[in-house]
């Protein structure tokens, strides 16, 4: 497929596609890798989320933890990365729930959600940070708490309100 855009986060493709009907199209594709989602659960059952700015919706929006799998990264450890890098935390539990494609119709991207918890502190020497362009606030709630943020309007975030349905 010929790539007409390449960016750091995504590219996207354009072709034209034969159909199980038969029929061609030209279909635009945006690929993006795998992302892994977390839900990170504290030893007493909070769930932390973050705050963090979205350029795309020019908002900043509460959300659980999530981020790409780099080219050559298994998920597993994509998430610990992520954990470390978004809340500070090294999970000690790293569980797959599940994966699931949110915008099939013209994105390829998966997002694998996981539990993660025995949450601690990251070793001294751990070089996971989070990104440049990442400015993340974090606060730990009830399950119920971030449910009722859901409700209220408060979290608009997809995969937030999926993932807290998880635990």
């Amino acid at each position: 497929m010929p790539i007409v855009f390449k960016g750091r986060v995504f590219a996207v493709e354009v072709e034209r596609r034969r159909f199980p009907n038969g029929q061609e199209h030209e279909v635009a594709i945006v690929r993006h890798n795998p992302s892994v989602v977390l839900i990170p659960i504290q030893d007493d059952g909070r769930v932390i989320l973050i705050r963090q700015y979205r350029a795309s919706i020019d908002r900043v929006i509460w959300e659980i933890p999530a981020g790409r799998v780099d080219d050559g990264e298994e998920p597993d450890a994509a998430a610990a990365r992520e954990c470390e890098e978004e809340i500070g935390l090294a999970p000690g539990t790293i569980e797959r729930i599940r994966g699931l494609y949110p915008t099939p119709g013209f994105c390829d991207e998966e997002l694998i959600f996981y539990r993660v918890s025995n949450l601690r502190p990251p070793p001294p020497d751990s070089s996971h940070k989070p990104d440049e362009d990442e400015d993340i606030e974090s606060m730990a709630v009830t399950l119920d708490e971030a449910r009722a943020m859901v409700d209220r309007g408060e979290i608009i975030d997809l995969k937030t309100a999926y993932g807290l349905l998880l635990v």
